[in-house]
């Protein structure tokens, strides 16, 4: 019987407005949930690892253990590497896999880790099954999603709610689900999980400088990124309202009194011998 295999294809790409953001996450902002069961000596996998920064933090947590940073793209693994290079890390590694499909042994990990990776695939239950499997027993399946229906900004804004809705349509034509957080536990226990701990937590982008950045990543992610071509191709919208969605992000970005939130879901799974 053939492997199951990846069928969704990733929306956001790698453009540098997309690793911006992936470069600013670290165990600290996007991990906390985890934090607490970790073990100096664990042996962790960490999917869809990208530029490998929260890949890294955790590797600094272990300093006795090691961990392996997977990622479906082999082309950001190098970014990855040289990450865990400049901070001198020698407990890492980092290789391509599939999560419909891990290679390593039943039992290997204590801890799997997934962050923003379940929105992104064709099947998150077979993934958790998957990330389950590859679990030693009384080890942690580690998963924490945004749920891009439960984002909320100020001022309203009709430029933006087009974001909201192009994106979500763009996603899911590549075969993702972008409302995932409020979908995790269900996967989960389809999955075979039992021994689940659910918590949520936010990302807030308000300061100047934070509505700056958030902004300015999205606009330029709205015109030059793998999703703005995919957006066009697929026929979800033409160029110019690409270009008004990227102005009503500026726009947005501009407002002194500018608030934005990112709700996301985390799960804590044990998997009981």
């Amino acid at each position: 019987m053939p492997k199951p295999q990846e069928t969704a294809v990733y929306t956001h790409g790698h453009h540098e407005s997309v690793l911006r953001s992936h470069t600013w996450r670290t165990a600290a902002n996007s991990a906390a949930y985890l934090l607490d069961s970790l073990k100096p000596h664990m042996q962790i996998l960490d999917i869809g690892c990208g530029p490998g920064t929260i890949t890294a933090d955790l590797a600094a947590l272990v300093p006795d253990g090691h961990v392996t940073g997977v990622d479906h793209a082999p082309e950001i693994l190098d970014r990855a590497r040289t990450t865990a290079a400049e901070r001198g890390l020698t407990n890492v590694e980092f290789a391509v896999a599939d999560v419909h499909a891990l290679d390593y042994p039943d039992d290997t990990f204590c801890v799997v880790h997934a962050h923003q990776v379940l929105q992104h695939v064709g099947d998150p239950v077979q993934a958790l099954r998957e990330m389950k499997r590859v679990t030693r027993p009384n080890g942690f399946i580690a998963v924490r999603d945004s749920d891009y229906a439960a984002m909320t900004w100020y001022p309203a804004s009709q430029g933006m709610d087009d974001w909201l809705d192009l994106y979500r349509r763009v996603a899911r034509a590549n075969g993702g689900e972008p409302d995932a957080g409020r979908r995790l536990k269900s996967w989960a226990l389809r999955a075979g999980l039992t021994e689940i701990t659910a918590t949520t937590s936010t990302w807030t982008f308000s300061t100047p400088d934070e509505r700056a950045w958030w902004s300015g990543l999205w606009a330029e992610r709205t015109l030059a990124s793998a999703y703005a071509r995919r957006a066009t191709e697929g026929g979800h919208a033409t160029p110019e309202q690409l270009q008004a969605v990227s102005d009503a992000w500026r726009t947005w970005g501009a407002q002194e009194d500018g608030w934005f939130s990112v709700l996301h879901s985390e799960l804590l799974c044990r998997k009981r011998a």
